[in-house]
């Protein structure tokens, strides 16, 4: 296989079981110059089972600002790059933005390598709606989680997240004040020995007893989202008040920053009332 040279190749790899790795994504590691990881020793587990011997750099999020520049001399030198994170498809969730917009404001070539990926498998298990949003890692402090999912419950699509098993319960209480009536599945460990699949209603799921270990994968599903019932009689008196000291235009603006109906509807209900009061 030949690569192009002066380009970074974004590789997929094993999320757990290392046989799930791409013919090509092994083809990529092996003609290359120089693989970027976030942990040597974890990659290196990787490619000693591939049999590949790389020269292996540190990458990652503490220093990835700092070997850009490195990074981007050994591309225009005419070597090939790759970049792995420690499982599965690189940059979700993972570094490498920062170098991926320095090579595409330098015109230098990145290509993708797909493969494996905890979220499109957890979510292949889950039997929810395939629309979907993937957030990622939740905030930790309890004022910015009740914040983001707040914001969160008002989408009707299934959500996904990655979450430290250390503080599982802590996230399962803050799901039922803000998903009741969803369902909850959890993923542990996925494509491992030791993975385990949790299913269950957001209200009645059960807070773990025992400590459990290992990556976590959380998809919260999809629901319907209920539209509040306009109080027409209440925006009526609204805009009799309103059009009294405003202009329409004015009229408008201020109905729907306050009730957060539709704009076209408000206009034409203004409209009419204006008329009626001229007449």
């Amino acid at each position: 296989m030949k690569l192009n040279i002066n380009t970074l190749y974004i590789v997929s790899t094993p999320i757990g079981n290392l046989d799930d790795i791409t013919i090509r994504a092994i083809e990529v590691l092996k003609n290359s110059d120089i693989i970027l990881c976030e942990d040597t020793r974890r990659s290196l587990k990787l490619l000693n089972h591939l049999k590949i011997k790389k020269k292996l750099i540190s990458y990652h999020k503490f220093n990835e600002k700092k070997q850009v520049n490195s990074v981007i001399e050994h591309l225009n030198s005419g070597k090939i790059l790759t970049l792995i994170s420690d499982a599965g498809t690189p940059l979700l969730s993972d570094p490498g933005k920062f170098l991926i917009n320095c090579c595409i404001e330098k015109n230098l070539k990145v290509i993708s390598i797909p493969g494996a990926s905890s979220i499109t498998s957890a979510m292949s298990l889950t039997g929810f709606k395939d629309q979907f949003l993937f957030y990622g890692f939740l905030p930790k402090k309890e004022n910015e989680l009740n914040k983001v999912l707040s914001d969160l419950s008002k989408y009707k699509f299934s959500l996904i997240f990655f979450v430290p098993s250390l503080k599982i319960n802590f996230y399962i209480t803050a799901f039922k004040k803000f998903f009741s009536g969803r369902r909850l599945f959890i993923a542990k460990e996925l494509t491992k020995v030791h993975e385990e699949i949790y299913r269950g209603k957001v209200n009645t799921f059960k807070i773990f007893k025992n400590q459990i270990k290992g990556e976590l994968t959380v998809v919260i599903s999809d629901t319907k989202i209920e539209k509040k019932s306009v109080n027409k009689e209440k925006i009526i008196n609204k805009i009799k008040k309103y059009l009294k000291k405003y202009s329409l235009k004015d009229t408008v603006d201020l109905i729907i920053e306050t009730e957060k109906a539709n704009k076209k509807e408000i206009y034409q209900l203004c409209l009419k009332i204006k008329n009626e009061k001229s007449n």
